[in-house]
């Protein structure tokens, strides 16, 4: 458990106080999860008589800092946030406290799945985005736990508050890298021994990042899998990871048809639900579930 200290003297780590965003909240629901019990102080300034033990992150212009001019750059360009910096620090001895198999996959992916963003957006580096509504983001979500005009919110409460929710998203996170990073394998296992657009998996498995990432599944339109209400999904598949249009749709006078009016007008038994979009049909079995996905590739109508 996070517990904040007046005294600096006192805590593991010092970071900054005023208003908090997402790059020290999850670095220090970060190191709280690998220290236990983590003490934190946060303060305006960083005095000359710290300890060399105690961990300062976001502040400072040290090692765990990311203000100064000689800031550490990934490869790619992005510049690390501190919670980036502490997790390369930490996070493989994280991964190894937890027992975590397969830890160099797992921490590669978790990175790219989830700090680098933190890392760009703390340094002013945002996605583009071009949407007539709002859409908030991770460091929008943590910003909601600063005190807000007009409020008597305690800004320290509110960090701890905001911090709590940032450990469960980091494990949740986690969570989920563990098991794509498990699933990639077999998910590449059934593209090698495939043949055609249509890609059938026995059990669900979070495919598409590893299906859009392999020379092998350049060519597949549709992916067939059971679902966890029962019966089969039918799910197309994008362009790439960045195009989110699909390579292949289902016919239009099949979009938001369910039960028997989709199987009158598919002409096959079984078929459930077909999504208005029609990216997403459903079916009772898998025979049912390959007669409307060979009938859909067939037909390769575009959106």
């Amino acid at each position: 458990m996070i517990t904040l200290v007046k005294d600096y003297h006192e805590a593991m780590g010092i970071t900054h106080n005023g208003t908090m965003h997402d790059d020290e909240v999850f670095a220090t629901a970060f190191l709280d999860l690998y220290f236990d019990d983590f003490k934190v102080a946060r303060v305006s300034e960083i005095k000359d008589d710290i300890s060399s033990k105690t961990i300062v992150y976001d502040i400072g212009r040290g090692k765990f800092d990311h203000h100064q001019v000689n800031a550490k750059v990934r490869e790619n360009g992005i510049k690390y946030s501190s919670f980036g910096l502490l997790f390369e620090e930490y996070g493989p001895l994280y991964l190894k406290k937890i027992k975590i198999k397969n830890s160099k996959e797992v921490y590669n992916y978790f990175v790219k799945d989830f700090i680098e963003a933190i890392d760009a957006i703390d340094n002013g580096i945002f996605p583009d985005i071009k949407s007539s509504y709002k859409i908030k983001m991770i460091g929008d979500l943590m910003k909601l736990f600063n005190p807000s005009y007009l409020s008597n919110d305690n800004s320290d409460e509110q960090f701890l508050k905001a911090t709590s929710i940032a450990k469960v998203i980091i494990e949740e996170e986690l969570k989920q890298v563990i098991g794509k990073v498990a699933a990639s394998k077999k998910v590449k296992t059934i593209l090698n021994k495939t043949k055609g657009p249509i890609l059938v998996l026995d059990e669900y498995l979070p495919y598409q990042e590893s299906l859009l990432t392999s020379p092998k599944g350049k060519d597949i339109k549709l992916v067939i899998y059971p679902t966890n209400r029962g019966g089969y999904g039918v799910k197309t598949v994008p362009i790439s990871l960045t195009d989110k249009n699909s390579r292949v749709y289902f016919p239009k006078d099949w979009g938001g048809l369910t039960n028997e009016d989709l199987e009158k007008v598919t002409g096959i038994k079984g078929a459930l639900f077909c999504h208005i979009n029609r990216f997403l049909l459903t079916a009772k079995d898998l025979d049912s579930a390959l007669e409307l996905a060979k009938v859909t590739i067939n037909i390769d109508e575009k959106n």
